[in-house]
């Protein structure tokens, strides 16, 4: 941390001190928590988290620390770069056609009518074509009987 005069005042009246700096000395905070030794230059974020975690604060610490990564070139060039996490994610894209996922399932319980207590419904999800029937019995024979009924 760069040789600064501060002074110590005691925050929310607990043993918590936070060190007190002048407003000439701010910038020179913010320059060196700003750039990290190996030539990476911080956000606005970060610097202002590297200040605090070194136990200074003024009011407009986040706003100071926004302006002078905005204007910070090596920043902007090198800040801005696509990371992992901003990235596309790398899932494959399925390509369905018409016809290609079904639903077919039974519906019930219903009240009875004529004779009818299930209802039989086949779902295309990609087109959203939908048949249903009402049917007496929930049997794979309604069902085999359904699909060569309707050639699917």
């Amino acid at each position: 941390m760069p040789n600064t005069t501060y002074g110590m005042i005691p925050t929310f009246g607990d043993s918590t001190m936070i060190k007190c700096i002048l407003d000439t000395e701010i910038n020179l905070v913010l320059q060196y928590c700003h750039a990290a030794p190996g030539g990476i230059h911080y956000g606005s974020t970060r610097t202002a988290r590297k200040v605090l975690d070194y136990g200074f604060y003024w009011p407009t610490i986040f706003r100071d620390a926004y302006q002078l990564a905005s204007t910070c070139e090596k920043y902007q060039k090198a800040g801005m770069a696509i990371t992992i996490r901003h990235e596309m994610p790398q899932q494959p894209i399925l390509f369905c056609t018409v016809f290609d996922v079904w639903g077919i399932d039974f519906m019930e319980p219903f009240p009875i009518s004529n004779g009818y207590s299930y209802i039989f419904l086949a779902v295309d999800y990609v087109s959203t074509w939908v048949k249903a029937i009402a049917t007496k019995t929930n049997d794979a024979k309604v069902k085999v009987d359904f699909l060569k009924s309707n050639k699917i």
